[in-house]
């Protein structure tokens, strides 16, 4: 009898998607804003089995990047389903999604309206309000945006450039936890269109934009929430449009977890030490743009009931490649031993990079 050998599974952290999870967050979603059309921010996470179980299930997609129109198309999206709303873009970028078919453009400057006017001639524009994102966990505002009265006057010359004046969207900043965030931009909403309207001009859309939030290791508002606080201010609009959404993390992050494995344990000055074969250049580069306010829930499969803390850091030479502080796991842990690291399927894998030569981590769906 001939035995086959035993293959050993192949190393490096794992990222597990799991696709009913995705699907039941995209239904929390719409049961929560009911009459909004979502549009994932692909920019999430762009494997293709987490990309194919939202389109299945009848998302739409938000793009950030010619590149990412591509990935979409791969999976059969077309250029007309799309939005583009990164508000400025290379020129050959938006020729590029042009020429696949993407004919709605965000735009927050007359340059960028001048280049869409040459590169995407008769397109749709929709203008970006500026917001604030005070009370955002991951600060991602301030950047793009224009007052009430900028955003009129791009959407009128939009019109004398034979552009479609089509829409206004905002951003209320990431893993935003007031659902209040969302009420100032809606009724600055408002009063563009009532002044767009006096000036002859009707949109057709609305975007709310993203930052919905995750659960990671402290409780959230339900989605809910922010669900009345838009419907609310959404009913007080000067006339009917469509409105959408630009889900990302809310839908993707608690269907993924990190497996990665102890590569050693030490006790320092400073406290106990974990390394990991996963890390902030690996994935989890959140954990320093929130300041350490991202905290993931993690957990060691050794299970061990007396317990110690923890600071867990990666596998690279970099200071800074410390994900988490102060985490209790078993307190027997040692070489081999495996973490799981739980809501970490949102803004990780795409961030990954080789720095230091470690591979970044591979993405399966379960």
């Amino acid at each position: 009898m001939t035995v086959a050998p035993i293959t050993q599974p192949r190393p490096g952290p794992v990222l597990e998607m799991r696709a009913e999870r995705i699907v039941a967050a995209l239904q929390t979603f719409r049961d929560a804003f009911p009459g909004v059309r979502p549009y994932y921010a692909t920019k999430c996470n762009t494997h293709a089995g987490v990309l194919r179980t939202l389109r299945e299930a009848g998302c739409d997609f938000e793009v950030a990047s010619t590149q990412e129109v591509e990935i979409l198309a791969g999976i059969g999206v077309p250029g007309p389903e799309v939005i583009f709303s990164n508000p400025v873009r290379a020129r050959e970028q938006t020729a590029r999604a042009a020429a696949a078919g993407v004919d709605r453009f965000s735009v927050d400057s007359v340059e960028e309206l001048h280049r869409l006017s040459v590169e995407a001639p008769g397109a749709r524009v929709y203008a970006r309000l500026a917001t604030f994102g005070q009370d955002s966990v991951v600060p991602s505002e301030g950047k793009f945006g224009v007052d009430v009265t900028g955003a009129v006057r791009l959407l009128l010359e939009a019109r004398e450039r034979g552009l479609v004046p089509y829409g206004i969207t905002f951003h209320m900043g990431s893993q935003s936890l007031a659902p209040s965030a969302l009420r100032r931009p809606l009724q600055d909403v408002a009063h563009a269109m009532d002044r767009l309207r006096r000036a002859g001009v009707r949109l057709e859309m609305v975007d709310i934009g993203g930052g919905f939030p995750a659960a990671y290791d402290e409780p959230v508002p339900p989605l809910a929430d922010f669900g009345r606080a838009a419907a609310a201010e959404i009913a007080a609009l000067p006339y009917p449009v469509e409105v959408f959404a630009e889900p990302g993390r809310c839908l993707v992050a608690e269907a993924g977890t990190f497996r990665c494995r102890v590569i050693g344990v030490a006790e320092r000055p400073s406290g106990w030490w974990a390394h990991t074969d996963l890390g902030v250049f690996h994935g989890l580069m959140e954990v320093l743009e929130s300041g350490g306010e991202l905290r993931y829930p993690i957990h060691d499969t050794r299970g061990t009931r007396l317990r110690r803390c923890y600071h867990l850091t990666g596998p690279t030479c970099d200071s800074q490649d410390t994900f988490a502080r102060d985490v209790l796991l078993s307190a027997d842990l040692h070489e081999g031993d495996e973490l799981l690291i739980g809501s970490a399927g949102a803004y990780t894998s795409v961030y990954a990079s080789r720095f230091n030569g470690f591979a970044p981590p591979r993405v399966v769906l379960i």
